[in-house]
């Protein structure tokens, strides 16, 4: 653990997220940010290929779609043109850090499912395979103060839920409806033909990103940052899974189950009244079921 600690603070420089967090939005800038195993990655190939008619040549996503806090440390530059407008950004920060003045794209997902699939992300890539046991992970992540984790990530951007800036999806619905997910993000992000949107649709589809899986696999975070966090070479950090869900109910001790609902119930369920992930997905499916 003090392993993965040591390596995951070196991961980016405070320059590079001051850059980032200096960044000045156009207003139609699209920032996608989710908390991390959410959907970011997802998100980023549908907004990518709405807004430019399916491209697919690039060798990583993070290359077209830039990493707003991590792009200095990438060698990229945020204010470089892009292939296509509107410009867009992945990030993972919360409404209260994320520059102001451009529009939003936030997916939320189960926590337990979150936890566990960035638990099994980080196994065998920033420590080596079965070192941290899941409960043990999962420790580290109640640990964690709700600033820096998913909790108050939740709650800033719940709280942005009536922002006409700010679309607010649920991983659980873009797996049951994904052509409905994606002609959404495409009405906010101006309104594209049918046709765009087929294309789109069946490019951010299980098959088609599996397919392609060496265009959304960290490779060039690797590349830049592996290095620096004193990560061996020869890592994987394969994003495109099935994305099951209930994953981390059926994964996880009793105890630690318990202490991330304590956890929710004295962020989410305090600030806004959710009792729970389920209430939350209900009240965004009367928001995309509405008129």
């Amino acid at each position: 653990m003090e392993e993965f600690l040591a390596a995951s603070d070196r991961f980016s420089t405070d320059e590079g997220v001051a850059k980032g967090l200096a960044y000045r939005p156009d207003p139609t800038d699209i920032f996608i940010s989710p908390y991390a195993k959410c959907g970011t990655t997802w998100m980023q190939q549908i907004v990518h290929g709405l807004r430019s008619g399916g491209d697919m040549d690039f060798t990583e996503i993070t290359e077209v779609v830039p990493w707003l806090e991590l792009a200095h440390d990438l060698k990229l530059d945020l204010d470089a043109p892009q292939l296509a407008r509107p410009h867009a950004f992945k990030s993972h920060l919360g409404w209260e850090e994320i520059p102001k003045g451009g529009r939003y794209i936030v997916v939320f997902r189960d926590p337990l499912d979150a936890m566990v699939s960035l638990y099994n992300f980080m196994d065998g890539w920033f420590f080596e395979p079965g070192m941290i046991t899941l409960d043990a992970f999962a420790d580290y992540v109640l640990s964690r103060p709700d600033e820096d984790g998913y909790w108050g990530h939740a709650t800033g951007w719940w709280g942005q839920r009536d922002n006409p800036d700010v679309l607010l999806l649920a991983y659980e619905h873009m797996k049951a409806d994904l052509p409905g997910a994606v002609a959404r993000v495409a009405d906010f992000m101006g309104g594209y033909d049918a046709e765009r949107i087929a294309l789109a649709t069946r490019q951010a589809g299980f098959d088609f990103m599996k397919a392609h899986a060496g265009q959304f696999d960290d490779n060039l975070v690797r590349r830049m940052r592996d290095a620096a966090c004193g990560l061996p070479d020869g890592a994987v950090s394969n994003k495109v899974n099935e994305g099951r869900s209930g994953v981390g109910k059926a994964s996880l001790s009793p105890d630690i189950r318990a202490a991330l609902d304590a956890r929710w119930q004295a962020t989410m369920g305090a600030r806004h009244g959710l009792v729970s992930y389920a209430a939350l997905l209900e009240e965004l499916e009367v928001s995309r079921s509405g008129p």
